[in-house]
């Protein structure tokens, strides 16, 4: 309630945004050649965002403001933007986007993560059965490859890959499989859908 007079001084400085706890991200769409004034029209709006706080004893702490650009790599070659400290990726509520949308850095945490959950699944495996190995997969793996899946449509099919690569190690570590099985007869036991049938699955 304290924080909601933000989001009106945002609106009114034509800026979208999305707000959550204490975190509060403000997003502006330009063409390359609008760059300048884009950046000029991003600055007002940080200074009165930033006197709205001071006089609310409130303090946006700079060292935590991220500016990320988005773009392709043709659109952002056009733009000089030496005057401007950039990231070249962000957090946003625990899904890192980078500047060419290739979810690289969130790929590749997430596959080194469900990689050590696998593993520990593995060594645990004999003392288990099926139905509570699976449970265990779904709530700890799963959820990791689920989270915010539908960003990953039309993800370059490398990227696709990687998790449907940890997907079937997943399925193999619960039914105590060999690399060598099938993967398509395992997935249907568990009666787990491919990670690109996952992603059309939450989207629709």
């Amino acid at each position: 309630m304290y924080t909601t007079p933000l989001s009106t001084l945002i609106s009114s400085c034509s800026l979208n945004h999305h707000s959550y706890a204490n975190d509060t991200q403000l997003f502006l769409s330009f063409l390359p050649t609008h760059f300048d004034s884009s950046i000029d029209h991003l600055h007002n709006a940080l200074y009165r965002i930033s006197s709205w706080m001071n006089a609310n004893l409130l303090t946006l702490n700079s060292s935590k403001t991220e500016f990320l650009l988005i773009g392709l790599g043709k659109q952002l070659a056009k733009i000089n933007n030496s005057s401007l400290t950039t990231t070249y990726s962000a957090r946003n509520l625990g899904f890192i986007l980078d500047e060419h949308v290739t979810f690289s850095d969130q790929i590749s945490p997430v596959s080194k993560s469900c990689c050590y959950h696998i593993r520990h699944l593995r060594c645990i495996r004999p003392y288990l059965d099926t139905k509570t190995a699976s449970t265990i997969a779904t709530s700890i793996v799963h959820s990791k490859l689920g989270y915010c899946n539908y960003l990953y449509h039309n993800m370059p099919k490398p990227q696709i890959t990687r998790l449907q690569q940890i997907h079937n190690s997943l399925a193999r570590a619960v039914v105590k499989a060999p690399k060598s099985s099938h993967i398509t007869t395992i997935l249907r036991s568990v009666h787990w859908l491919k990670i690109t049938q996952r992603i059309e699955y939450k989207l629709l």
